[in-house]
This record gives structure tokens, C-alpha cells and sequence, in this order.
């Protein structure tokens, strides 16, 4: 294999896609939000540990500094422009649950709302931070989870380029 040296930039957009999802948070003092997130990434198996990434320019990252959790929904692609709205868009000008159509439902076990539309949803207790270069890593463990009969895991939508997509065809099994 012919290989030459690029930019560390560059060979990370080589990465596979990644899984993109909503998160919703609420401050605990009536401010709420929610966002797409493509950093998205499980830490531990036991306990769940689930990670996002949010870049401090977001209204997002204001929330979660002061909130103690936040939920992660995992969109079907039925849910692609409220996906690509939600990314676009900042809470701190408009309502994203309201101008979507989505239905915040409160949490279970935590103050944040989950989002009803979603087949999954995973409800997180905020247990670490990390600053690492331009984004922030919030983990959470998963306290509570929620998930709709039937899902099927190839609807979920994925980001990768600039594109949305959905699981191909299955290469191998182990």
C-alpha cells in the first residue's frame, strides 16, 4: 500500500463514519436545549459510559457546565432535517424542540429531557469532563435507557463528510 504523509486533519476525516445523535440538556433553571452531536462515542461497557463532544462555542456547552446531566437520543433517519436543523441552528435564538416538532419528555432519572420521537434514549449523570483541543468530552453514566420494539439499528443515521447515512450491508460476522 502506497501511503504519504498529509495533514493530521485531513487523515482523520479519513475516519469512519461516525453515529450522530440529539442531545437534549436542561440547565435546571428552565433553560433547555437540543443539539447534534456527531462526537458521540461509548467509554465503558460496565458501567455504560456513554461520551460527547461539544465545542465551547456552542449554547450547548453553557448548559452542560451547569447542568449535572443530559440525555442521548438516537434519531432514526426519519428524523434527518430535524437532525441537520438542530445542528445548524443555535438554542440560544430559537427553540429547536419547538420549531422541530420534537417532543421533550422528562427524564426518568435526571433533570434533562429525553426525546419522544427517538427509538432510543439513553439518560446520563454527567462523571467526568475533558478538555481536549477545541472540543470538551462530557461522559455520563448511563442511569436509564429507554428503547422502542423493534428498532432496527440500520435506520440509525450516521454522519460522514458532510453526508448522513445509514448502515451498509454486513461485510462479515465474527
Amino acid at each position: 500500500m502506497d501511503k504519504s504523509e498529509v495533514n493530521p486533519i485531513m487523515a482523520c476525516r479519513g475516519f469512519p463514519a461516525f453515529p450522530v445523535v440529539l442531545v437534549a440538556v436542561s440547565d435546571g433553571k428552565g433553560n433547555s436545549n437540543v443539539v447534534t452531536i456527531a462526537l458521540v462515542h461509548m467509554f465503558s461497557f460496565n458501567p455504560p459510559v456513554m461520551g460527547i463532544g461539544v465545542s465551547p462555542a456552542r449554547y450547548t456547552y453553557e448548559l452542560l457546565e451547569a447542568a449535572e446531566d443530559f440525555s442521548i437520543n438516537v434519531p432514526s433517519k426519519d428524523l434527518v432535517e430535524e437532525v441537520l436543523y438542530c445542528g445548524q441552528r443555535s438554542g440560544r435564538e430559537v427553540n429547536k424542540f419547538e420549531e422541530c416538532g420534537l417532543e421533550p419528555r422528562q427524564g426518568k432519572r435526571i433533570r434533562s429531557p429525553v426525546i419522544e420521537e427517538c427509538p432510543v434514549n439513553l439518560e446520563c449523570v454527567k462523571c467526568q469532563r475533558v478538555d481536549a483541543g477545541d472540543h470538551v468530552w462530557y461522559l455520563g453514566e448511563v442511569v436509564h435507557a429507554e428503547m422502542a420494539k423493534g428498532v432496527d439499528r440500520e435506520r440509525a443515521l450516521m454522519y460522514w463528510a458532510g453526508e448522513f447515512r445509514v448502515v451498509g450491508d454486513v461485510i462479515r460476522r465474527r
